[in-house]
């Protein structure tokens, strides 16, 4: 978009790029019953939808367009402008409700599959008739009302807003966007940008105790190797069983709880106890790679005495 020099070009151009990731929902939609769908690129094409889709063209519209348009006579209550301001928002809750069903949708019932679907086939029928709208309604009513300084004006705050948002080149990284979107794949792992060194030391950092037992029941890590722990422990207990780790009255309610992750009867289990004049929370956390398989579980363990003593606010640096 940074070569283009009228607004109503700049929204068509974004148009293009929003019916490309549509595109790219349709194909997965047509497969999901069947359940041969990409999820990672279905959920790309969800979120690029809502961020760059809602959150970066719909608002262009709805802060600068419409107001605009509206200060030259068009009517923004009802008319195009309401039709348009409606329609937004409709594609907004959809998408949003997607978003939210991505996450169990491989091992959701057929019945919960054709609702997900219905609602994607929904959004597309919406935001397609909404862009021809747009394209040969709305922007031909904003050519004949808005002035060159109003054009001047559009123009301006798009690319502030762009900017606002995502910095320099946001054209640029719109664009490796939208490719990650059509090229699928794998999950981008913002891990790949750190060293093992970086990991072990952010791991080392945090202030509560991380233990992960994979999917053979094995203790595989646990962090604060050599820190004062709650509870200690040493590196022999990495390979172990985790029945072999806890006290033996508490093995049963632990391998509970594991087997109800496996079987997705559970998403968390915690609780908290009274430990050596401290108040100690205990959260298990079930981990499921990219393709929604199990991988183990994490054991989160943090001491929360001066969290529940917390009151009012402190902002930062006070």
């Amino acid at each position: 978009m940074d070569t283009i020099s009228r607004w109503d070009d700049w929204l068509v151009a974004e148009h293009e790029m929003i019916e490309r990731a549509m595109e790219v929902l349709k194909t997965n939609l047509d497969k999901i019953v069947n359940g041969k769908f990409d999820k990672v690129q279905t959920a790309r094409a969800v979120d690029f939808l809502l961020e760059f889709g809602d959150k970066i063209h719909n608002a262009k519209e709805e802060q600068f367009l419409f107001p605009r348009m509206g200060e030259r006579g068009a009517p923004v209550e009802g008319g195009p402008i309401g039709v348009m301001l409606q329609e937004h928002d409709l594609e907004r809750k959809l998408l949003a409700k997607m978003q939210m069903a991505l996450g169990s949708l491989k091992t959701a019932s057929l019945e919960k599959k054709s609702a997900f679907v219905e609602e994607g086939m929904e959004y597309l029928t919406i935001r397609a008739e909404h862009i021809w709208k747009e394209n040969d309604i709305l922007f031909n009513m904003g050519r004949q009302i808005l002035t060159e300084d109003d054009f001047a004006y559009l123009l301006e705050e798009f690319q502030n807003l762009d900017q606002q948002h995502y910095g320099d080149q946001s054209s640029t990284k719109f664009e490796t966007m939208l490719k990650e979107v059509e090229e699928g794949g794998q999950k981008m792992r913002l891990l790949e940008n750190l060293s093992i060194d970086q990991l072990h030391a952010i791991m080392e950092t945090l202030p509560m105790e991380v233990t992960f037992v994979d999917a053979d029941d094995t203790v595989a890590y646990f962090n604060r190797l050599d820190k004062e722990k709650i509870f200690p422990r040493t590196r022999s207990v990495i390979g172990r069983k985790v029945h072999k780790c806890h006290p033996e009255k508490s093995v049963d309610t632990v391998l509970k709880i594991v087997e109800s992750f496996k079987n997705r009867t559970m998403d968390t289990a915690e609780f908290w106890i009274d430990f050596r004049d401290e108040k100690v929370l205990i959260r298990y956390f079930p981990v499921f790679d990219d393709d929604d398989e199990y991988m183990g579980v994490l054991e989160v363990t943090q001491e929360i005495s001066r969290i529940q003593k917390l009151e009012g606010q402190k902002v930062l640096l006070d």
